[in-house]
Protein backbone atom coordinates (compact mmCIF):
# COMPACT_ATOMS: atom_id res chain seq x y z
CA UNK A 1 0.00 0.00 0.00
CA UNK A 2 1.42 3.41 -0.98
CA UNK A 3 1.81 6.32 1.38
CA UNK A 4 -0.73 9.06 0.54
CA UNK A 5 1.96 11.74 0.94
CA UNK A 6 3.80 10.26 -2.07
CA UNK A 7 0.70 10.27 -4.28
CA UNK A 8 0.86 12.69 -7.20
CA UNK A 9 -2.24 14.88 -7.36
CA UNK A 10 -3.59 17.59 -9.64
CA UNK A 11 -3.57 21.13 -8.25
CA UNK A 12 -4.66 24.54 -9.50
CA UNK A 13 -2.79 27.71 -8.63
CA UNK A 14 -4.34 31.09 -9.47
CA UNK A 15 -1.83 33.91 -9.80
CA UNK A 16 -1.80 37.64 -10.52
CA UNK A 17 1.11 38.75 -12.67
CA UNK A 18 2.34 42.20 -13.66
CA UNK A 19 2.23 42.93 -17.39
CA UNK A 20 5.97 42.88 -17.96
CA UNK A 21 8.17 40.74 -20.20
CA UNK A 22 9.32 37.61 -18.36
CA UNK A 23 6.69 37.71 -15.59
CA UNK A 24 5.08 34.42 -16.68
CA UNK A 25 8.45 32.72 -17.03
CA UNK A 26 9.46 33.97 -13.57
CA UNK A 27 6.25 32.48 -12.12
CA UNK A 28 6.80 29.11 -13.80
CA UNK A 29 10.40 28.69 -12.62
CA UNK A 30 9.51 27.95 -8.94
CA UNK A 31 7.03 25.33 -10.14
CA UNK A 32 9.61 23.54 -12.30
CA UNK A 33 12.44 23.80 -9.79
CA UNK A 34 10.27 22.31 -7.03
CA UNK A 35 9.15 19.26 -9.00
CA UNK A 36 5.80 20.39 -10.38
CA UNK A 37 4.60 18.91 -13.68
CA UNK A 38 2.64 21.48 -15.72
CA UNK A 39 -0.72 20.32 -17.07
CA UNK A 40 -2.04 23.61 -18.48
CA UNK A 41 -1.65 27.38 -18.28
CA UNK A 42 -4.57 29.74 -18.81
CA UNK A 43 -3.17 33.25 -19.30
CA UNK A 44 -5.74 36.03 -19.80
CA UNK A 45 -3.59 38.92 -21.00
CA UNK A 46 -6.59 40.96 -22.15
CA UNK A 47 -8.42 40.55 -18.84
CA UNK A 48 -7.04 42.55 -15.89
CA UNK A 49 -7.72 42.01 -12.20
CA UNK A 50 -8.99 44.94 -10.07
CA UNK A 51 -5.34 45.71 -9.24
CA UNK A 52 -4.48 45.91 -12.95
CA UNK A 53 -2.61 42.60 -13.05
CA UNK A 54 -3.02 39.65 -15.40
CA UNK A 55 -4.86 36.60 -14.04
CA UNK A 56 -3.11 33.29 -14.72
CA UNK A 57 -4.38 29.83 -13.80
CA UNK A 58 -1.80 27.04 -13.69
CA UNK A 59 -2.80 23.39 -13.40
CA UNK A 60 -0.01 21.10 -12.26
CA UNK A 61 0.73 17.72 -10.78
CA UNK A 62 2.84 17.19 -7.67
CA UNK A 63 2.92 15.29 -4.41
CA UNK A 64 1.31 17.19 -1.51
CA UNK A 65 4.75 17.88 0.00
CA UNK A 66 6.14 19.24 -3.26
CA UNK A 67 3.01 21.33 -3.80
CA UNK A 68 3.53 23.05 -0.45
CA UNK A 69 7.10 23.81 -1.50
CA UNK A 70 5.89 25.19 -4.84
CA UNK A 71 3.42 27.59 -3.21
CA UNK A 72 6.06 28.73 -0.71
CA UNK A 73 8.64 29.24 -3.48
CA UNK A 74 6.15 31.24 -5.56
CA UNK A 75 5.47 33.57 -2.63
CA UNK A 76 9.19 33.89 -1.86
CA UNK A 77 9.77 34.84 -5.51
CA UNK A 78 7.26 37.69 -5.11
CA UNK A 79 4.50 36.06 -7.18
CA UNK A 80 1.02 37.00 -5.97
CA UNK A 81 -0.72 33.67 -5.26
CA UNK A 82 -4.48 34.29 -5.19
CA UNK A 83 -5.56 30.69 -4.63
CA UNK A 84 -3.80 27.35 -4.35
CA UNK A 85 -5.51 24.04 -3.86
CA UNK A 86 -6.15 20.50 -4.91
CA UNK A 87 -8.56 19.79 -7.67
CA UNK A 88 -8.92 16.16 -8.56
CA UNK A 89 -9.71 15.63 -12.20
CA UNK A 90 -10.59 12.03 -12.91
CA UNK A 91 -12.58 12.37 -16.12
CA UNK A 92 -11.42 13.81 -19.43
CA UNK A 93 -13.37 14.58 -22.57
CA UNK A 94 -12.75 16.18 -25.93
CA UNK A 95 -15.26 18.39 -27.74
CA UNK A 96 -15.00 20.23 -31.04
CA UNK A 97 -16.59 23.63 -31.53
CA UNK A 98 -17.01 25.10 -35.00
CA UNK A 99 -18.31 28.40 -36.30
CA UNK A 100 -17.12 31.97 -35.90
CA UNK A 101 -14.95 31.21 -32.86
CA UNK A 102 -12.61 34.17 -33.30
CA UNK A 103 -15.38 36.74 -33.85
CA UNK A 104 -17.33 35.43 -30.84
CA UNK A 105 -14.22 35.62 -28.60
CA UNK A 106 -12.71 32.17 -28.06
CA UNK A 107 -11.15 33.30 -24.76
CA UNK A 108 -14.62 34.24 -23.47
CA UNK A 109 -16.00 30.89 -24.64
CA UNK A 110 -13.32 28.99 -22.71
CA UNK A 111 -13.71 31.22 -19.65
CA UNK A 112 -17.48 30.71 -19.58
CA UNK A 113 -17.09 26.93 -19.73
CA UNK A 114 -14.50 26.90 -16.94
CA UNK A 115 -16.32 29.48 -14.75
CA UNK A 116 -19.66 27.64 -14.93
CA UNK A 117 -18.24 24.17 -14.25
CA UNK A 118 -15.51 22.46 -12.30
CA UNK A 119 -13.71 21.66 -15.57
CA UNK A 120 -10.35 22.89 -16.71
CA UNK A 121 -9.06 23.11 -20.27
CA UNK A 122 -6.01 20.89 -20.59
CA UNK A 123 -5.49 21.32 -24.33
CA UNK A 124 -6.88 23.54 -27.07
CA UNK A 125 -6.15 23.41 -30.78
CA UNK A 126 -7.57 26.06 -33.15
CA UNK A 127 -7.87 25.74 -36.92
CA UNK A 128 -8.80 28.76 -39.05
CA UNK A 129 -7.87 27.73 -42.63
CA UNK A 130 -9.71 30.67 -44.23
CA UNK A 131 -8.43 33.27 -41.74
CA UNK A 132 -9.96 34.81 -38.65
CA UNK A 133 -12.94 36.37 -40.42
CA UNK A 134 -14.32 33.01 -41.60
CA UNK A 135 -15.52 29.95 -39.70
CA UNK A 136 -12.96 28.06 -37.63
CA UNK A 137 -12.90 25.04 -35.38
CA UNK A 138 -11.35 24.29 -32.00
CA UNK A 139 -10.64 20.94 -30.40
CA UNK A 140 -10.90 21.39 -26.65
CA UNK A 141 -9.79 18.77 -24.14
CA UNK A 142 -11.45 19.20 -20.74
CA UNK A 143 -10.71 17.56 -17.42
CA UNK A 144 -13.37 17.39 -14.75
CA UNK A 145 -14.25 15.66 -11.51
CA UNK A 146 -15.77 12.21 -11.61
CA UNK A 147 -19.48 12.18 -12.45
CA UNK A 148 -19.46 15.87 -13.54
CA UNK A 149 -19.04 15.27 -17.29
CA UNK A 150 -22.74 15.67 -18.14
CA UNK A 151 -22.87 19.10 -16.49
CA UNK A 152 -19.79 20.17 -18.46
CA UNK A 153 -21.36 19.00 -21.74
CA UNK A 154 -24.59 20.85 -20.88
CA UNK A 155 -22.57 24.04 -20.30
CA UNK A 156 -20.65 23.60 -23.57
CA UNK A 157 -24.00 23.22 -25.38
CA UNK A 158 -25.41 26.35 -23.71
CA UNK A 159 -22.35 28.50 -24.52
CA UNK A 160 -22.34 27.18 -28.11
CA UNK A 161 -26.05 27.96 -28.48
CA UNK A 162 -25.50 31.53 -27.18
CA UNK A 163 -22.71 32.08 -29.70
CA UNK A 164 -24.30 30.19 -32.63
CA UNK A 165 -21.53 27.56 -32.66
CA UNK A 166 -21.80 23.87 -33.51
CA UNK A 167 -20.65 21.20 -31.04
CA UNK A 168 -19.26 17.77 -31.80
CA UNK A 169 -19.59 15.92 -28.53
CA UNK A 170 -17.71 12.95 -27.08
CA UNK A 171 -18.98 9.66 -28.46
CA UNK A 172 -19.08 7.50 -25.40
CA UNK A 173 -17.31 6.23 -22.29
CA UNK A 174 -13.90 7.75 -21.83
CA UNK A 175 -15.14 11.09 -23.13
CA UNK A 176 -13.12 11.23 -26.34
CA UNK A 177 -14.15 11.69 -29.93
Amino acid sequence: MSDSTDEVRAYTVRLELVDEPGALLDALEPIASNGGNLLSIFHERGNLTPRGHIPVEVDLEATPERFEGIVEALREAGVNVIQAGAERYSEAMTVVLSGHLINTDLSDTVSRIQDATNATVTDLSLSAPEGTEDASSARIRLATEQDAAQGVIDTVREVARDKDLRVIEPLGPGGDL
